[in-house]
């Protein structure tokens, strides 16, 4: 009677089980690791960071790296960098250095071919390293935050309303005030000098929205605060295999019915013509006029229908956690809260494997 019992459950058992997603032969899920697959990274401020900060990153299982160089890097630091990140399993996949984000730059001032050749220069070396993408934005005079608020589940978190920013914190940033015709000027002259050097050098421009995606901010226009700013982006480049996009949730979501088309638009448009190069996974409460900055599991979009959609596309590049809100105790690098975002978005991403294949 036991045994009749027995082979009855596992019967039942086995039925069961021939129906959940097949993990084995032709469809199985792609392997975390995989080339092919979306790499899990995160962002390194990396002249802060202590080799136990970086043990703590390879043991969340990170394998991949944007590493924040500043404006002064020069080749053997770059190096060097790279030499110790592989001491804890991690390539770089994208860099930043900050000569863009000079205001002689991005306002088209007298020095900005000075800054300019820095930044070509440090194109060139990411090109010796074998670094494949170079992440920048260009929103001059920003302001990113009006205050730092409890969440409702208690964590502290960014918070922006655009009434406050109006009423008490926007003030002119330089001595006159700067158009869209202006700064789409110098946006040009940058681009017409980068792109052939980075196309040379075998690496990748990835440009970020601006955040948040006002119009203007502080006396200064900002372009790229819908989908018409990247198409006209686009255009500018002239079909430049160097030019992509940072494609940032957060502020793509910030921006609501502003932004001309929704994240899952610009993820089938651009993901689909490989010009999503990495993407900063974040959420936020709702869209302007007034949003916090909350986990991936906390804000109004679904993260996981992001992910899914990334992986219809075939997108391989990274994503990283962005501005990691903070945990209780929670002090430098924030590590129970990246801990908190990693395993939220390995568990996802896993999840989209199995679904997508």
């Amino acid at each position: 009677m036991l045994s009749r019992r027995l082979f009855t459950l596992s019967s039942s058992s086995a039925a069961l089980f021939a129906q959940l997603p097949n993990q084995r032969g032709p469809g199985r899920k792609i392997d975390e690791y995989d080339p092919a697959n979306i790499k899990l990274s995160h962002r390194m401020p990396i002249k802060s960071l202590s080799d136990d900060d970086l043990l703590f990153l390879q043991q969340l299982g990170l394998r991949h790296a944007r590493i924040e160089f500043g404006s002064d890097a020069s080749y053997d630091f770059m190096k060097t960098t790279q030499t110790r990140l592989r001491r804890f399993g991690m390539e770089i996949f994208s860099a930043v250095d900050y000569n863009y984000r000079e205001a002689e730059v991005q306002l088209g001032r007298g020095r900005r071919d000075e800054f300019i050749e820095k930044y070509c220069r440090f194109l060139t070396d990411c090109g010796r390293l074998k670094i494949p993408v170079a992440n920048y934005d260009w929103h001059p005079a920003n302001t990113y935050t009006t205050a730092t608020i409890p969440s409702p589940r208690g964590y502290k978190a960014r918070e922006f309303s655009e009434p406050d920013f109006r009423a008490k914190v926007e003030k002119p940033a330089f001595d006159r005030e700067y158009s869209a015709d202006d700064i789409w000027a110098t946006y040009t002259y940058f681009m017409k000098a980068v792109l052939p050097v980075a196309e040379k050098a075998g690496v990748k421009l990835a440009l970020h929205p601006d955040d948040p995606p006002l119009a203007k901010m502080n006396g200064v226009a900002k372009l790229f605060v819908d989908a018409d700013g990247y198409a006209r982006a686009e255009k500018i480049a002239a079909g430049s295999p160097a030019w992509g996009l940072t494609f940032c949730i957060g502020t793509w979501i910030e921006g609501g019915s502003r932004m001309g088309k929704d994240a899952f638009e610009m993820i089938a448009d651009y993901g689909r013509r490989n010009k999503i190069l990495d993407v900063h996974f974040r959420n936020v409460s709702s869209p302007l006029p007034r949003f916090v900055e909350t986990f991936p599991d906390d804000g109004y979009v679904d993260m996981y229908q992001v992910l899914k959609a990334l992986r219809q596309v075939k997108f391989n590049g990274s994503i990283v956690p962005d501005h990691v809100p903070e945990f209780v105790g929670d002090t430098g690098m924030h590590r129970a809260g990246v801990a908190y975002c990693i395993a939220s978005m390995r568990g996802l991403l896993r999840r989209a494997n199995e679904e997508v294949g």
